[in-house]
């Protein structure tokens, strides 16, 4: 749901988009961390913000980091 946000900030399509790993941080809702492949040798990861059920909002990217490869460990940002 949030790869048409990733593409709009990055002025580009993907072809691939597939989530490699993932964790998760309970705030006031949940922040997901999610490593996502976009090439054959380039991820990045992603921050992703899904309010509380209540609020009936949709995942919102929040930030991102690009230029990472499939070792580069997924932490906080």
């Amino acid at each position: 749901q949030v790869k048409p946000q990733f593409e709009g900030r990055e002025n580009r399509t993907c072809g691939m988009f597939k989530a490699v790993i993932y964790k998760t941080q309970v705030v006031a809702g949940t922040n997901y961390f999610i490593k996502v492949q976009v090439s054959d040798l380039e991820y990045v990861h992603l921050r992703v913000f899904q309010s509380l059920p209540y609020e009936n909002q949709g995942p919102s990217l929040v930030s991102y980091q690009t230029g990472k490869t499939r070792d580069d460990p997924l932490t906080y940002f």
